[in-house]
């Protein structure tokens, strides 16, 4: 059996391990990335694209601000810009209690450094003249914006690798283990690759791994909607999002500089692990195309070209796993980001690489420990 050693074995070439990888070879590390397919071609691949902060949970603002801090730096640091477009992100609600919401939001998000402007009536016409006459208020997010999910991951790939990180694509593991101080990744071709830290960024493949390792995580796996519509005139800087209590309420599209715009959201379909496949419900593209009569009305008036989805991973607090073991020393984890994980992964890379190299972060990550789920995990087992 062919043995390869390095300091760091991350398994999943999605953009969080892409991103761990090259800012571990930043910090000397040696690395080895471990991808059963090709980089960045599950969800990290196939998402929405929203580079957002607006809307997260709020422990998760520092996270996010340090992503948006690399988003912004991304020409001169792996060499691609990945399409980033800093053209600001709008929130829009329906209703008094959402309206309400935002105004809550926006002042709390203010104490992590979001800055967001409240529009409503006049203001909010004048502002966005595209918007529905159901929309009763618009939170804009200026510096936010939006990136090609099908460029981002595959980028920070190859800089890793022109940096010296080791990328093995369609390389299927076949078991991960720690013997005593090593942990070994052995691949259904009979290499064997081994370091004293792992890093498991498997994206809804997460809990597959981690359960090796007496930390199963209650995770729901779902397909996410996407399509995008025929070209027109570009000029829709902004993303426009919907909250709402109502999934179906949910829609969110952004235009491209091609012309054409992206639509999201709305419902989620099934996914299936073990095909790695993930279905578009004949439904979604109606239900999108109602809702966006209701936010943008002259969208509708364009043809869909195109649908798609992605195998996304969901925790039931909307929550991600981020951060070490809470069992295996050596052991990190990164995944789970409820289909919210685009603009934070330049950031998890950073941080997972800062914590792995130093065993701290500048950056609290306390919130997404996988030790939040130990008591489920205990609960399950005795019930069984």
């Amino acid at each position: 059996m062919k043995r390869i050693e390095a300091d760091v074995v991350i398994v999943g070439g999605g953009f969080m391990g892409a991103a761990a990888a090259f800012f571990l070879r930043q910090r000397g590390r040696s690395v080895i990335v471990l991808e059963r397919g090709l980089i960045g071609q599950q969800a990290s691949g196939t998402n929405f694209g929203n580079v957002r902060r607006q809307g997260r949970f709020l422990p998760q603002l520092p996270l996010a601000n340090r992503s948006r801090e690399i988003w912004g730096k991304l020409p001169e640091l792996i060499g691609h810009d990945a399409e980033f477009l800093p053209s600001g992100h709008v929130r829009v609600c329906y209703r008094q209690e959402q309206d309400d919401a935002l105004e809550i939001y926006a002042r709390e998000a203010s104490h992590y450094g979001l800055k967001l402007d409240l529009y409503r009536g006049a203001e909010m016409r004048a502002k966005f003249p595209f918007l529905g006459k159901e929309v009763r208020a618009a939170s804009h997010s200026v510096t936010d914006g939006h990136a090609n999910p099908r460029l981002a991951a595959p980028a920070f790939g190859r800089a890793a690798a022109r940096a010296g990180a080791r990328i093995e694509e369609n390389t299927e593991i076949a078991v991960v283990e720690k013997d005593g101080d090593t942990f070994r990744a052995r691949s259904t071709d009979g290499r064997e690759f081994c370091a004293p830290n792992l890093l498991i960024t498997a994206g809804a493949w997460g809990n597959q791994l981690s359960e090796q390792f007496g930390e199963a995580v209650p995770i729901a796996v779902r397909a996410p909607q996407m399509a995008v519509t025929e070209p027109m005139p570009y000029g829709l800087r902004e993303v426009v999002g919907v909250t709402s209590p109502l999934l179906e309420e949910v829609v969110y599209f952004r235009q491209v500089k091609r012309g054409n715009i992206v639509i999201g959201g709305c419902a989620r379909g099934p996914a299936y692990l073990d095909e790695r496949r993930a279905k578009v419900l004949p439904e979604s593209p109606l239900i999108q195309f109602r809702q966006l009569a209701r936010v943008a009305p002259a969208l509708t008036r364009l043809h869909i070209i195109r649908v798609w989805s992605g195998v996304e991973g969901y925790m039931p607090d909307d929550r991600p796993i981020m951060g070490p073991s809470n069992k295996v020393d050596g052991l990190y984890y990164a995944f789970g980001f409820c289909g919210a994980g685009f603009q934070l992964g330049p950031g998890v890379g950073d941080v997972m690489a800062e914590l792995i190299d130093t065993g701290a972060t500048s950056t609290p990550i306390d919130a997404f420990a996988i030790e939040r789920f130990a008591a489920t995990a205990t609960s399950a087992a005795v019930a069984a």
